[in-house]
């Protein structure tokens, strides 16, 4: 990636991170990356690869192309094929599994409810 456009999904990642109104502890958590990292990022010290952009994506449910080039939408708007896929894959696990997976959920919307 060229240098611009690498400091601009920089900013991008900054600028989603501030639409989700989430912190960045919360928001490296999530991806399970350091804040330190993250905060790298945020101020352009630190490059993203392509792993850590598709992560991003799949995680905050991020238009891939708006995050590399700025262009089209912020979020994906395929939710509905997001959920038959993630309830497809619910349902393949084992009740134990379930019931963590449901855990983190839980986990997870109240960190959501935390940082509002």
């Amino acid at each position: 990636m060229e240098e611009k456009n690498v400091s601009q999904i920089n900013s991008r990642i900054k600028e989603l991170r501030r639409t989700l109104n989430i912190t960045q502890v919360n928001f490296s958590q999530a991806i399970s990356l350091s804040s330190g990292y993250l905060a790298g990022i945020e101020t352009k010290k630190r490059r993203v690869n392509s792993r850590l952009i598709k992560l991003i994506c799949s995680t905050f449910n991020v238009n891939e192309q708006w995050l590399r080039t700025g262009e089209g939408e912020m979020f994906a708007k395929n939710n509905e094929e997001q959920l038959i896929k993630l309830v497809g894959l619910f349902k393949e696990l084992k009740p134990k599994y379930q019931k963590y997976i449901l855990k983190e959920i839980s986990y997870f919307l109240k960190m959501q409810t935390d940082t509002l």
